[in-house]
């Protein structure tokens, strides 16, 4: 697959390098992309407390999940569930990089593709590994059962691509509804995922939750979008905490008297209402701290970490659970390092655990981190290609979330997920001889 569509001359590659270097760094909110750091390394240390690995009686591997089986893990979700910050920041983003490739005469299509562009490509290897890993195992005759507990929990960040992606590819709609009617575009959202929810609460079908997909990870993007055009900063401080307090607050009555789970992670496939309200509560926050984090962004340090992070992004979220796995299993096979899950040891163990694990993914990162990083593309191919292959590169992790990932699931979703590349990566040379990078973030 040729990273270049159309003709790369070399007057084209100086034109996109010259336009990567005249990206104004004064003009970004650089506690965003702290935020959306923070975000992700919150979920790798998260899914380090959950997963437990160690042997039975028998000598047999077992996984368990620590932290989910301690008397405060539910409480403590109410602050960590913070997958609704991630949409509000991106919705931030979204926005911001709309409205600048509109000003330069770009097009929905144009967004829809490079913002899936930027999903597919990293998905495309790790689906690969996939095949190989379970593929791999089954012709060593590992114990089945083994295989499907580990590559169930590995694979379980995916559903993230599913939402995301339709996300993404609404946000040119989105974006024009809310320029035309703002506060309508949040009542109906809202009204919409009300009413998907007492649907699937009343009727006891699970799948009708699905549609929440659009309802609840959309209206969480359009409070970023508000945050975007400066709402949250134009309130004061006080006004701030009232709501966030009120925020936080209505998760009581949901989940007291209401049909929703105290743990937030109950409430997030399929998604629920909850998680609108800790996206504004986590909103009023990130504004609340934004002072203490402008200062921290403003050291060369900070700057440096979140760079190197944020350029791995993607690959650290998608693979830090495989890797968490293999740097487990690894140390099962040296007695005496390997605690036993829950044990105080296990506990104190954890913060080597992350710093090796960030240490694996961020060697790996030189491997696979080449899909992450943005790509020169030709001209847009038509509106209806990139909406098929939107199509093709959603289907993937949306089965993964329904029904998990096996081998099958594997090899379909790697040959949709190189469909969709393929099909975005071909569009006809631009007349005028320019390249735009597949994706960049204009944010």
């Amino acid at each position: 697959m040729s990273n270049v569509a159309g003709t790369g001359t070399s007057r084209s590659r100086s034109s996109a390098a010259s336009s990567a270097a005249s990206i104004d760094l004064s003009k970004r909110d650089l506690t965003l992309d702290l935020a959306r750091v923070f975000c992700v390394l919150l979920v790798v240390v998260i899914h380090l407390l959950m997963v437990g690995t160690g042997t039975d009686a028998d000598g047999a591997i077992v996984v368990s999940r620590p932290l989910e089986e301690q008397p405060w893990f539910a409480p403590v979700t109410w602050i960590g569930q913070i997958m609704p910050l991630f949409f509000v920041v991106g919705g931030f983003a979204s926005l911001t990089a709309w409205r600048s490739l509109v000003r330069r005469g770009g097009t929905a299509a144009d967004y829809v593709r490079n913002r899936v562009l930027r999903l597919a490509q990293p998905a495309l290897p790790l689906f690969v590994f996939y095949v190989a890993v379970i593929g791999g195992a089954r012709l060593l005759g590992v114990d089945p059962e083994l295989i499907d507990v580990a590559v169930v929990g590995a694979a379980s960040p995916l559903w993230f691509l599913a939402a995301y992606t339709l996300c993404q590819a609404l946000v040119p709609t989105m974006a024009g509804w809310h320029a035309r009617a703002p506060r309508a575009t949040l009542v109906v959202l809202l009204a919409g995922a009300i009413a998907v929810d007492a649907a699937r609460f009343s009727t006891g079908v699970e799948q009708i939750g699905l549609v929440n997909l659009l309802f609840v990870w959309l209206l969480v993007q359009q409070i970023g979008f508000w945050y975007a055009d400066g709402w949250f900063a134009a309130r004061r401080w006080w006004t701030l905490i009232v709501l966030a307090a009120v925020a936080y607050a209505s998760l009581v009555p949901m989940t007291a008297w209401g049909p929703y789970w105290v743990d937030m992670l109950g409430n997030l496939n399929p998604p629920t209402l909850p998680l609108v309200a800790l996206a504004v509560g986590q909103a009023c926050v990130l504004r609340l701290l934004r002072p203490a984090l402008a200062r921290l962004m403003n050291t060369h340090a900070a700057r440096a970490a979140v760079f190197v992070v944020g350029t791995r992004l993607m690959t650290i979220y998608l693979w830090h659970l495989p890797v968490i796995l293999l740097v487990s299993g690894a140390a099962l096979l040296v007695p005496g390092l390997s605690p036993a899950p829950a044990s105080p040891a296990w506990w104190w163990s954890r913060p080597i655990m992350f710093v090796l694990v960030l240490a694996a993914v961020f060697a790996l990162s030189f491997l696979v981190g080449r899909w992450e990083a943005p790509r020169m593309v030709g001209a847009t191919p038509r509106p209806a290609v990139v909406a098929i292959a939107t199509v093709l590169a959603f289907v993937p992790p949306f089965v993964v979330m329904e029904w998990y990932m096996d081998l099958p699931t594997a090899v379909v979703g790697s040959a949709l997920l190189s469909a969709a590349i393929l099909l975005l990566g071909r569009g006809a040379p631009d007349p005028a001889g320019r390249l735009s990078p597949g994706g960049a973030d204009a944010a």
